[in-house]
């Protein structure tokens, strides 16, 4: 079954509690086309994200997708959580496993803390073995 962009609600800062994990958000599996495209929007043409021949070379399975590309779909998920309701006062992420064509990642946000109208959200991006490729923090104001 194929995976499709999927929708997902704003959260609302009253109903938001400590621990809480909010909705995820899966991607479609990543593919080639995809990451040569990525190449081309972020100037990073390094052959280990569009080569085979050179990654396999270098002793990689394949092609491997850009970490700022797993990072930018952490991003995308923190924006629809925050929707014209907050916004995004900090984010960052650390890098975790490799992300491969044809791995759909599932970012999940779990709530931290929350102070007077701030909420500071845990972030994982996850392929879908678990194995997880991402993990950071965001802030968001209300």
């Amino acid at each position: 079954m194929a995976i499709t962009e999927q929708s997902i609600d704003v959260v609302v800062f009253e109903e938001l509690q400590v621990d809480q994990l909010l909705p995820s958000y899966t991607k479609p599996p990543i593919t080639k086309v995809q990451l040569v495209k990525y190449a081309g929007a972020s100037g990073d043409f390094n052959p280990l994200h569009t080569d085979d021949a050179f990654a396999q070379k270098i002793g990689m399975p394949g092609v491997i997708a850009h970490g700022m590309l797993v990072m930018g779909f952490l991003g995308e998920y923190v924006m629809k959580l925050a929707g014209d309701v907050a916004q995004v006062k900090q984010f960052s992420m650390r890098f975790g496993a490799m992300t491969l064509p044809g791995d759909a990642i599932t970012c999940i946000a779990q709530v931290k803390e929350i102070h007077e109208r701030e909420v500071v959200l845990e972030l994982t991006a996850q392929k879908q073995d678990q194995t997880v490729v991402g993990s950071g923090k965001a802030t968001l104001c209300f």
